[in-house]
């Protein structure tokens, strides 16, 4: 798979253990999987998961999918990552995002404000600690004084993940990947051009710049229940306000379904959402799977990333079918 390589973020909003987690990583190895990515939600706790799982493997490389920029300080964001990259060195990713108000804000009681100057200022204090700098450093969004990494890690490449043209440019400046979600196949060429722009502007090489893409993807034996989990989750995500423009294109009654939600008529919300709006973000059973990583690869994306989903909370069949599809299209 080493030629077309496929990634996969775990399915960290569907209750399944750390255990049950790590051994669908150590399959996905198995099965040639390029990298196993770990969101941070309101589940397994990031760095712990990526730990367990960097124990258990020894090829596929492991990342943050993402970890926002506002929950942890960058010292202790840049101990986690050197703490994983002592364990598995060389395989390590650092998935860095803003991430959204409702996480930042109502769950953890943080500040939400001036995203863009949060994540720029984050990373470069997680770039300096991670290559054993001392920190000194009075910014408007971070401090720190004297901290210095007793365990540098200079092989740890930081992936932005970025929706909005601001951070998409953001990426192109400062990050080594772009990371993409909730973009269809037509919508990335007029992405990367914001990216690549960016990056020449900056002195930069575009070419420098990876592009990866993030989808939601089921190909178990339970579709019809797995299109209604998609619905959803495609919902839910298109009412984040900062995440609400990556659907205007392909969500054609998005105002009258907005109005709904905000009404608090999340049941009308939800059956306003059309199949087609669902089925432009995500996909849905192994030939669609196989379509929509062809057709990311045709629009230039560097490594697409299905992120596993099971057909309802709890579910440990569809995610490892879905793995399982993967390995089937990559030997094909």
């Amino acid at each position: 798979m080493t030629d077309s390589p496929v990634a996969i973020t775990m399915p960290v909003e569907d209750g399944l253990s750390i255990g049950w987690l790590t051994d669908l990583v150590v399959h996905a190895e198995q099965s040639g999987i390029d990298t196993a990515l770990v969101g941070e939600v309101a589940g397994p706790e990031v760095f712990a998961t990526l730990g367990a799982m960097a124990a258990r493997t020894e090829r596929i490389r492991l990342g943050s999918g993402i970890v926002a920029a506002y929950t942890r300080s960058p010292a202790l964001t840049a101990m986690g990552f050197a703490t994983l990259a002592s364990l598995a060195p060389g395989r390590v990713i650092a998935g860095i995002g803003a991430s959204s108000p409702i996480v930042v804000g109502r769950w953890h009681g943080g500040d939400f404000e001036q995203p863009l100057t949060t994540v720029r200022e984050f990373i470069g204090l997680l770039r300096a600690a991670l290559a054993g700098e001392k920190l000194n450093h009075d910014g408007p969004r971070f401090r720190s004084r004297g901290f210095r990494l007793d365990l540098p890690a200079v092989d740890v490449p930081v992936w932005l993940g970025a929706i909005n043209p601001r951070m998409l440019a953001l990426a192109g400046e400062i990050a080594d990947a772009v990371f993409m979600t909730w973009c269809p196949p037509g919508e990335v060429g007029p992405k990367q051009e914001i990216v690549e722009t960016a990056a020449t502007e900056a002195g930069r090489n575009p070419g420098d710049v990876a592009t990866v893409l993030s989808f939601w993807a089921y190909a178990g034996p339970d579709p019809e229940q797995a299109l209604e989990r998609m619905r959803r989750q495609v919902l839910a995500y298109a009412m984040v306000p900062t995440h609400q423009p990556a659907f205007v294109g392909t969500f054609d009654n998005l105002p009258e379904v907005a109005e709904a939600w905000q009404s608090g008529d999340r049941a009308k919300a939800l059956s306003l959402v059309p199949d087609e709006a669902v089925l432009a973000q995500c996909a849905l059973g192994s030939d669609m799977l196989a379509d929509r990583i062809a057709a990311y690869r045709n629009a230039g994306v560097d490594l697409p990333i299905v992120l596993l989903t099971g057909a309802h909370v709890g579910d440990d069949i569809g995610p490892q079918a879905t793995v399982d599809a993967l390995s089937r299209i990559a030997t094909h």
